[in-house]
């Protein structure tokens, strides 16, 4: 059986980048991004990788790329925990409307510039930005109008990427697994892809089948649980509207695991082989 794989997500960030990160100009932290994607892209190429990505080399973060300079944001936001230990504070939006102040297209522009083969676009989920939305509301901007805005956002980031050529735009649905720590019923993480049906629905049938949602890997024995897949297809609790592909993220591991095998239309638990 042959599983087609593509590279999506970040890349380890080079000595240079990360310098270049920490000093104070522009310039050169500009050209130490543009410099780390010309080499990511030209190394999956190396390797024959039949689409490929900028690594997210040039964000300033996969999860808040598109909030990055706002000014009504405070830092105290959801943390996210990773199965490694490490963790992600989202910061939390003070005031409204709320605006993207980066789009995922700018980056995949820049990526292009270096590359002939397809590219393969990541842009976070709205699910995950709704997590920036304090529980204790924002005085004149209702819950009910963020999320509105955020939709429209959420719709535009993805649709221009298409536009600009992206080979296929992948929804990084971090916050999937989180969702079941911080809720084990599976309320938290159905209204979250309530929220990615809202965008999904929006999309045409095409635009759908270039579209795509992805859970981040965890580092553990145990296999992703079905209700951990991100289409509405393969959550039970979903309206099944608004498909789009749905792909796994698959952790290196020297134990014998299990994996999820998804389409729109199916979703079944395989287990690896015990080279895997």
């Amino acid at each position: 059986m042959t599983i087609p794989t593509e590279p999506i997500g970040s890349i380890p960030r080079t000595p240079e980048l990360l310098a270049a990160m920490s000093a104070s100009d522009a310039g050169a932290l500009a050209a130490a991004q543009d410099a780390a994607v010309r080499d990511t892209i030209a190394r999956l190429e190396e390797i024959g990788s039949p689409v490929v990505t900028d690594g997210e080399q040039a964000k300033p973060s996969f999860a808040t790329y598109p909030v990055a300079g706002l000014p009504d944001l405070s830092p105290e936001g959801v943390v996210i925990p990773f199965a490694d230990g490490h963790t992600r504070q989202l910061p939390q939006l003070t005031a409204g409307p709320f605006r993207y102040a980066n789009h995922a297209a700018d980056y995949l522009r820049a990526a292009r510039k270096h590359t002939n083969s397809p590219v393969k676009q990541a842009v976070i989920a709205p699910s995950a930005l709704s997590l920036l939305y304090p529980a204790g509301g924002i005085d004149g901007y209702p819950r009910e109008a963020f999320l509105a805005d955020l939709v429209n956002e959420a719709e535009a980031d993805i649709r221009a990427c298409l536009d600009a050529g992206a080979h296929v735009v992948q929804l990084d649905f971090t916050e999937a697994r989180l969702s079941l720590k911080l809720d084990p019923s599976g309320g938290l993480l159905d209204s979250l892809i309530a929220v990615n049906d809202q965008v999904l629905e929006r999309l045409s049938e095409d635009e759908r089948a270039a579209s795509g949602c992805t859970p981040p890997p965890e580092r553990t024995r145990a296999p992703p649980t079905a209700s951990t897949s991100t289409t509405p297809s393969c959550c039970p609790s979903s309206s099944g509207r608004g498909r789009a592909p749905s792909t796994s993220s698959w952790p290196a591991s020297p134990t014998r695991t299990a994996c999820w095998v998804s389409s729109p239309t199916t979703c079944r638990q395989e287990p690896a082989s015990s080279s895997a």
